[in-house]
């Protein structure tokens, strides 16, 4: 009999073998897809915008990270995971609020490290009143609002935008996807194979609208 789901961390996991998790682990083909939308999208620019650049690399790691701890769940493949989601996700909030916002460099840093602390604030303040099944998911909380809130600051910025509608659109899905990660462990009884390559599949839905509304936006001097 497979072992218990819950002593993986995911529904679909019942061993350890490699290919345990076989659509957490191939849905992760999605975040290369952005990625090389992405790239397209920037290559048909025909500017050199470094920031957005790297963000396409980032997801392109995203994407190997996760099918890496999707195959071989280990403490350094969890780090390869969410290190790279991390770092888009502290990166693009600096650069919205540099670029889209116009703040100063300097008011951006400080904007950004501020959302990092009330992140961790956040999560560390959510995941007690959660389901321990649902913990998990407390650290990635801020990263709606943070959608939600910039979209809205950009409306009243520049009025009814394509980037505004762009990374509102991105907040509702990654409030979705988050949905999706909630609940996985909790219906691997009704559904042994989870909805956890859900939460790949939109988020790379998500990360493509950031792609875009980052990569049409003409850097500034």
């Amino acid at each position: 009999m497979p072992q218990s789901t819950t002593a993986f961390g995911y529904c679909e996991r019942g061993s350890d073998a490699f290919w345990a998790e076989p659509l957490n682990a191939v849905s992760n083909g999605a975040f290369l897809l952005a990625a090389l939308l992405g790239l397209a999208l920037y290559r048909r620019t025909g500017r050199r915008d470094l920031p957005a650049a790297l963000l396409i690399g980032l997801v392109f790691t995203i994407g190997i990270g996760s099918f890496l701890f999707h195959t071989m769940p280990q403490r350094w493949t969890l780090l390869a995971d969410v290190i790279p989601i991390q770092l888009f996700a502290f990166s693009y909030f600096g650069l919205a609020l540099w670029r889209f916002l116009g703040l100063r460099p300097v008011v951006a840093i400080a904007g950004t490290l501020a959302f990092l602390a009330a992140s961790l604030a956040l999560s560390a303040g959510l995941a007690p009143l959660l389901p321990a099944t649902m913990r998990g998911s407390a650290g990635y909380a801020s990263f709606v609002l943070a959608l939600v809130g910039v979209a809205l600051a950009l409306r009243r910025h520049e009025g009814s935008s394509a980037r505004a509608g762009l990374i509102g659109a991105a907040g509702l899905v990654f409030a979705l996807s988050l949905t999706f990660r909630s609940l996985d462990q909790g219906l691997c009884q009704a559904l042994p194979s989870g909805v956890h390559w859900l939460w790949h599949l939109l988020n790379a839905t998500v990360l493509y609208l950031l792609l875009r509304a980052a990569i049409t936006r003409p850097p500034r001097a």
